[in-house]
């Protein structure tokens, strides 16, 4: 499917597909964009761009850490059934779908050259990952090469896509710092993952912070934010958060409970337990009384029954 710069024409049955504005397939998100674009080129499933999204961006020249970070982020997105979108350029981006696609996640590749160009080459399974589950899709023309102009264009597209955008790092002036300011202007939810202070690849990330992006410090944090933000849960094998929910579940099918009382019975903080509560009741696993006790939802019974 992928071919050489020389290629312009969109011959018929390899996948590709062109939308405009007017197309019912043109996805919502991106008419938030002041300058709409008037076509969008992709190859792979349309539909995907209908899903939720979240994008995962970080830095080119990313330390180990930052390369740690955006796998697992791809990764929890994935199983919290999330399509993860991202750039595919080499470090962060790369990292964050590959997490993604390894989970069986779906993603979209937003390249800043035409979709049927793979660029960076290192990023091959990447893109090839992408249109088994998911999709390219860009601005550029069929064919275009990389170019300087191309790369800030796309950020822009990047940050529509989303509902919200998670930078794992950042340096202080960078392509994902540009990214965020996009996000910012288009009222997207805005994460960021702090980082050392010594490190010149994290100076922007823990800039956003400063500037109001929430704080991302651990993956349970990261897996709260998903679930109250898009309203999903991540239940994954028999992991923690299935013994969680188990617990919480058992305790209000017995009684329902004010938060002080339910953390007092699980033997659990107060805080951590008015957290969990955020999280299940946005997730639709419990439900709040009238009078300020919680109890399990029909939707909890339910998954219960299935573990």
């Amino acid at each position: 499917m992928f071919v050489s710069s020389e290629e312009r024409v969109v011959p018929e049955g390899d996948g590709r597909w062109e939308l405009t504005s007017e197309d019912e397939a043109f996805p919502e998100s991106v008419r938030d964009l002041e300058d709409l674009p008037k076509v969008l080129y992709g190859m792979g499933s349309r539909e995907v761009l209908q899903t939720r999204c979240l994008a995962i961006i970080g830095a080119r020249r990313a330390t180990p850490y930052g390369l740690a970070v955006a796998e697992m982020a791809g990764r929890v997105a994935a199983e919290c059934g999330i399509t993860v979108v991202s750039g595919g350029a080499l470090g962060c981006d790369a990292a964050a779908l590959r997490g993604a696609q390894r989970a069986g996640g779906a993603t979209i590749v937003v390249p800043g050259t035409g979709v049927d160009q793979i660029y960076p080459k290192s990023s091959t399974d990447v893109f090839e990952g992408a249109l088994k589950h998911g999709c390219v899709v860009g601005l550029e023309r069929w064919g275009t090469p990389p170019s300087r102009y191309g790369f800030p264009k796309r950020n822009r597209l990047i940050a529509a896509l989303a509902e919200a955008l998670l930078v794992t790092e950042a340096g202080e002036r960078s392509g994902t710092s540009s990214t965020a300011a996009f996000a910012i202007d288009l009222n997207r939810t805005l994460y960021s993952v702090p980082g050392c202070i010594f490190s010149p690849e994290s100076v922007g990330a823990n800039k956003l912070i400063v500037d109001g992006a929430l704080p991302i410090v651990s993956e349970e944090d990261l897996e709260m934010r998903i679930s109250l933000d898009f309203g999903v849960m991540r239940l994954v094998g028999g992991g923690a958060q299935r013994r969680d929910l188990d617990m919480v579940v058992s305790a209000l099918a017995a009684m329902p409970m004010r938060p002080d009382d339910l953390a007092n019975r699980l033997g659990k903080s107060a805080l951590s337990t008015l957290r969990k509560l955020a999280e299940l009741e946005a997730s639709g696993f419990v439900t709040r009384l009238p009078d300020g006790r919680y109890a399990p939802s029909r939707k909890a019974f339910l998954a219960e029954g299935e573990g």
